[in-house]
């Protein structure tokens, strides 16, 4: 497998270093290509691999071409790579709110597209995706993407009418949780811990809920009830929360960023 990254930002870092960290691909069989030189110079010394300012180079070194760019970038990249992109080669774009659709209509026929939706915590390898298939993607290219992705964390083929709520949970759901830790270490103040003791008290919290929540498969209200014992400090927490309709909040939060990954997708 011959991998190349067109642009080379924080995702794709964290992507490439996964791929290499896992085995699926070696340093050697990557390519990226960035246009801005201190970035280009960076992921060069610190992932090792070979660096461009070129995308057709890219594109021609490779059979898996991983599309890093804005959304408002697309166009013109897929525009530039039109002709030297086959049926060849596997596609995986990971620009927020760019539709399949848009991509295939921009390319020639054939050329195998898979849409991703990562998130943040694929820079600590602990990345919650979404991914769909394009018309022209094989099975075996789900099984490479598969690979990918869960070179860096998790991952779910979907249909891409899911997407948008894969990006209002998973892609910004951590924005979410980096509130709630904010918010629980200040609590944590507010009752007299050190700072950075309650930050990182809030912070393992998180960890170890979430952990426990995937290796145990309770469901969530089960595990709160088991911490929340009759007439204690838990429940009593758990009143202030309801009563400032948290739950609530947390449930609109997330229906409002799929409504606007919905709406970004109909402007591009």
């Amino acid at each position: 497998m011959k991998i190349g990254f067109v642009g080379a930002g924080n995702m794709a870092e964290a992507l490439m270093k996964g791929i290499i960290s896992a085995g699926v691909a070696a340093k050697e069989d990557i390519i990226a290509g960035e246009i801005i030189k201190d970035r280009r110079e960076f992921i060069g010394r610190t992932a090792g691999v070979k660096v461009t300012a070129d995308n057709v180079e890219v594109v021609r070194g490779s059979n898996v071409v991983v599309l890093a760019v804005k959304p408002q970038h697309m166009a013109t990249v897929l525009e530039e790579l039109k002709p030297y992109l086959t049926a060849d080669h596997l596609v995986i774009s990971i620009a927020a709110g760019i539709r399949i659709g848009f991509m295939e209509s921009r390319l020639n026929q054939g050329v195998r597209i898979v849409r991703v939706m990562p998130n943040q915590p694929c820079l600590v390898g602990a990345s919650a995706s979404g991914f769909a298939m394009g018309k022209s993607a094989k099975p075996e290219d789900k099984d490479t993407v598969m690979k990918i992705l869960q070179s860096v964390g998790v991952a779910f083929l979907l249909e891409e009418k899911l997407l948008d709520a894969v990006t209002g949970l998973s892609g910004s759901g951590p924005a979410f949780i980096y509130l709630v830790i904010e918010a629980m270490a200040d609590g944590g103040v507010m009752a007299g811990l050190p700072r950075d003791v309650a930050i990182k008290l809030a912070a393992q919290t998180v960890v170890g809920a979430g952990k426990t929540i995937l290796e145990t498969k309770i469901h969530p209200g089960e595990a709160k009830d088991m911490v929340a014992s009759p007439a204690g400090t838990t429940i009593e927490g758990l009143r202030v929360l309801e009563k400032a309709g948290v739950r609530g909040a947390f449930i609109e939060a997330v229906d409002a960023a799929a409504k606007k990954s919905v709406q970004l997708g109909e402007k591009g």
